[in-house]
């Protein structure tokens, strides 16, 4: 089926482009966030989690158990945002794309290595608190837009 422009829904807007300025202001109200903040972010939750469950239980392996659920996703994610932020990913968007899927392959393998090799490192790992580290550490993606920069407002001529 073939869709002629003069087929659209009159209630709906036609898309405009928008102009550099347009573009600028669009960008000071809705800054970016920084892979960085992310990682730094699921960083502090993992040793703040590591932290409570020592706390809580008094048991070493419960703490060192939540701590290797929370590298599990802290340092595939730092991999993963350098990856993202090297040359290669800027040149064209296709290698953007590209870079992407490699980079997420590339953080998935090492977030399954680490929770595979975690019972050799850790003697006595107890599986339900490194998942609990685990997922912790992983909401940090839900909240980071809540700590985003706080929209400047834009001054208009």
């Amino acid at each position: 089926m073939h869709v002629h422009a003069d087929d659209q829904d009159p209630d709906e807007e036609a898309f405009v482009a928008m102009t550099a300025g347009q573009a600028q202001k669009f960008r000071q109200e809705n800054p970016s966030l920084s892979p960085w903040s992310v990682v730094v972010g699921q960083f502090l939750v993992g040793v703040t989690a590591a932290c409570l469950a020592w706390l809580l239980t008094q048991q070493r392996e419960i703490a060192v158990s939540v701590a290797c659920g929370a590298l599990a996703v802290t340092l595939p994610a730092a991999v993963f945002a350098r990856g993202l932020m090297g040359r290669f990913a800027s040149l064209s968007i296709a290698n953007a794309v590209t870079s992407f899927f490699l980079w997420e392959l590339v953080k998935v393998v090492m977030t399954v290595t680490i929770m595979l090799m975690a019972h050799r490192w850790v003697s006595g790992l107890n599986w339900p608190a490194m998942l609990v580290g685990l997922v912790l550490t992983m909401k940090v993606y839900w909240f980071a837009s809540l700590f985003r920069g706080k929209r400047k407002p834009v001054v208009s001529n």
